[in-house]
């Protein structure tokens, strides 16, 4: 079982990865005419054309994941999947064992395999290192010579309230958006490749982070202090409020309860 938000997270809780974990990308889309995004929602956020029918079953088992229909901790057998990803076992066997490799899943010889349970001490680094990537980007993009077209997240996040989205999915997305392209922009190709694996591990736990309405309004505001501060080339200011909001993420993170990813199965 999941550990409570008191506390330290104990060993229970299991580990969400070990070793590199490079993610898929995915697709954004802005309409600045509209000011407003069309992203592409969470279950697009896999691999844009599997080449392979292993490549399929990875891609389509990942989602089941980062949609909940497989929860942390569940157990399962490779009989169980065959039909609902179509594929024969062989190449799901090796969409399965990549999946381990990555930490998402944890195989018991003779007995099947189990969703990763969540760890949060695990999550708690991966956010260190988020953050670390991050306000360093955040940095560049202020102080760099040549702009970086910021334009897009402008138009995405610097809104009226009442052209603000709402709904929880859409909402991730942006916001896995919003984080990816600061650091893409930056310019730093390697510090872009391991942020896209980060981002790919805390998926399933920043999606929760979106279950509140008070949580989507307040990455609305933090997000447009952000831009505007980079854009005024005010770096100092730009990484306070950068790490701020990702230490507001990582404290939200700890409130995760079993209840909590139950209620978010349901409103998938």
């Amino acid at each position: 079982m999941l550990a409570g938000s008191t506390g330290k997270h104990i060993a229970t809780v299991g580990r969400l990865g070990s070793g590199p974990a490079l993610g898929p990308k995915f697709t954004v889309k802005f309409e600045p005419s509209t000011m407003t995004s069309a992203l592409l929602p969470l279950r697009d956020l896999t691999l844009a054309e599997p080449s392979s029918l292993a490549d399929q079953a990875y891609a389509q088992v990942k989602q089941m994941i980062f949609d909940f229909s497989l929860m942390p901790g569940d157990r399962f057998s490779e009989s169980d999947l065959v039909q609902k990803v179509q594929v024969s076992r062989t190449p799901l066997r090796q969409a399965l064992q990549r999946l381990a490799r990555e930490g998402f899943l944890q195989v018991f010889p003779k007995l099947g395999w189990q969703v990763a349970p969540l760890d949060f001490d695990v999550i708690d680094e991966l956010y260190d290192l988020r953050m670390l990537i991050e306000c360093h980007a955040a940095h560049m993009l202020a102080t760099s010579e040549s702009r970086a077209d910021l334009q897009p997240l402008v138009d995405a996040w610097m809104v009226p309230a009442e052209q603000r989205l709402s709904d929880a999915i859409e909402v991730g997305a942006m916001d896995e958006a919003f984080h990816t392209e600061l650091v893409n922009s930056s310019g730093n190709r390697e510090m872009a490749r391991v942020h896209l694996g980060l981002t790919d591990r805390i998926r399933i736990v920043r999606r929760l982070d979106f279950t509140k309405a008070a949580r989507i309004a307040t990455t609305y505001d933090e997000h447009a202090r952000i831009l505007r501060a980079i854009l005024r080339r005010r770096a100092d200011e730009a990484q306070r409020l950068l790490r701020a909001h990702i230490e507001q993420s990582k404290l939200e993170v700890r409130h995760i309860t079993l209840e909590v990813l139950y209620r978010a199965r349901r409103g998938r």
